[in-house]
């Protein structure tokens, strides 16, 4: 493995790369609308570059970027860029604080997915564009 990257860079690739594969199975079949996903993207790629930027600015003691700006990244679905970010850049891993707040953001996207699970994914109930 390469210098930059450590030995447990491969399962956050995992994780959020089958969240963006399970939102995206799920707008294909219709369940699902389309920006979802998109929405996901975008948004962990814009995530993904912060990190970067922040992590650069670290080393030369420019002006950072908040954390409060890096959570509402998350929060808005750039969690899995986020995620993949930390472990490539070796950056916010080490605070407790940013974790905790990084890992319940995530939670509460897990959270909501269950919950469009449970009301829209049933048999019974019509893909999410139904008339």
């Amino acid at each position: 493995m390469s210098g930059n990257l450590r030995a447990d860079f491969g399962w956050p690739v995992v994780f959020a790369g089958a969240w963006l594969v399970g939102l995206s199975a799920a707008a294909i079949s219709g369940r699902l609308p389309f920006w979802v996903p998109a929405i996901y993207a975008v948004v962990s790629v814009i995530t993904f570059v912060t990190y970067a930027a922040d992590k650069s600015r670290a080393g030369t003691g420019d002006r950072r970027v908040p954390e409060r700006t890096l959570h509402l990244l998350a929060l808005v679905g750039g969690w899995p860029g986020a995620l993949v970010a930390q472990r490539y850049f070796r950056h916010k891993t080490l605070k407790r604080r940013f974790q905790v707040i990084f890992w319940l953001i995530v939670l509460a996207h897990f959270a909501a997915a269950a919950w469009w699970c449970y009301a829209h994914l049933h048999a019974d109930a019509p893909p999410w564009n139904a008339q």
